[in-house]
């Protein structure tokens, strides 16, 4: 296990969203400049002059790529650093180095937080190098050389850290992104789809009428009439949440009520009869909304799919602790004459398992299709 670990991280690519240089960069640098000035000039104790001057630019100058080629910065950086103190270490030189090279510290920091994994383990081991060669040039207490590995480690470790958190925030707004898509492409197909296949079925039945019985092409228009401007309306509603900023009140979801809804009668096949039963005065919106959903897909299915049907009835039964739906229609069953399962079907499996339900869809026992959902009665959206 570890040694995965360890493949992946070396494997690990970098950030694509890392920002080029800004004016807070220039910024940085110029207050790191100035500071460096004012050491050179207020401290006795320094390293000579062109030590300093390498010094400095070493540390500062890479600031300004250290998001979009960390390891070239930390390679400039903290070998330029190593060979300054091997020379002070060979001219035994006991000048001090200015503490704006502390900086180096904001490097150690980019390498974990913008390169790649291979590139954090060779720039991990360069700094690594340069840090017991510049304790041999300035010589430390035990306490001080424990303190100056652990703000370097820090330095990366609070790198990879928010590297990470970053990582794990995008992928949590993509999974969110992924389930609005989802949830819209169940709304649409539930509301939009059930009345743009009425309107087909309409259309198809007058054109076979028309010539014969023109009054009842004339029903058939009126009903297609009627499901566009449901079409429109529910449509324009979905519309209207999307483009609406947070704060507006939603138009409230449908539920049992609207389940009644769904009965029709006369000569439009095959007919749907509802019935309702059991107690649902504390039954959940989302649970009544997903009930309404479900059964008003079952019954789009049935007449585009259940050949020679005349009757669907769906029945909603409600008890102490679930609600189920049963949706039962009499076409003819066998092997190919149903269409294969489509969006539709994953739409309400979904929806109830969200709610923490179960679904199935299938042949009934004697004939027909039959669809069955059971769901809490007060199921949270998961």
């Amino acid at each position: 296990m570890a040694t995965n670990a360890l493949g992946s991280l070396w494997a690990e690519p970098r950030p694509a969203n890392a920002p080029g240089r800004g004016p807070r960069d220039w910024v940085l640098v110029a207050v790191l400049v100035c500071w460096s000035v004012v050491e050179m000039v207020l401290r006795q104790n320094l390293a000579p002059p062109p030590l300093l001057l390498l010094a400095v630019l070493a540390v500062l100058g890479p600031l300004l790529w250290r998001r979009t080629h960390p390891l070239i910065a930390v390679a400039v950086a903290f070998g330029t650093l190593t060979i300054v103190d091997t020379v002070r270490i060979l001219t035994d030189s006991r000048g001090a180095l200015p503490n704006s090279i502390g900086a180096a510290l904001i490097l150690a920091y980019a390498l974990f937080r913008w390169g790649s994994g291979r590139e954090a383990a060779g720039g991990l081991g360069v700094i690594l190098l340069w840090l017991p060669v510049t304790t041999v040039a300035d010589p430390t207490s035990l306490a001080e050389t424990v303190a100056t590995y652990a703000f370097f480690l820090f330095a990366a470790a609070l790198g990879a850290a928010i590297r990470y958190h970053a990582k794990i925030r995008a992928r949590d707004i993509d999974q969110a992104k992924a389930r609005e898509r989802e949830q819209l492409a169940r709304e649409l197909h539930d509301t939009v789809a059930h009345h743009v296949s009425g309107i087909a079925i309409q259309a198809q039945a007058g054109q076979a009428i028309a010539a014969s019985h023109p009054e009842r092409a004339f029903e058939a228009l009126a009903v297609i009439e009627n499901a566009a401007t449901r079409t429109l309306t529910e449509l324009r509603a979905i519309v209207g949440v999307l483009r609406a900023p947070q704060d507006t009140a939603f138009a409230p979801q449908p539920g049992l009520a609207e389940v009644e809804l769904l009965a029709t009668d006369g000569p439009r096949r095959p007919c749907v009869e509802v019935t309702l039963s059991g107690e649902f005065d504390d039954l959940s919106p989302a649970v009544g909304a997903a009930i309404y959903r479900l059964a008003q897909e079952s019954v789009t299915n049935a007449r585009r799919h259940a050949r020679h049907a005349t009757q669907v009835t769906v029945a909603v039964t409600g008890d102490a602790d679930r609600v189920r739906l049963t949706v039962d229609d009499d076409g003819s069953s066998g092997a190919g004459v149903r269409a294969p399962a489509g969006y539709g079907l994953v739409g309400m499996r979904e929806r109830a398992s969200l709610l923490g339900g179960t679904f199935h869809a299938g042949p009934a026992a004697e004939r027909g299709w039959r669809v069955e959902a059971v769901l809490p009665r007060t199921g949270t959206p998961r």
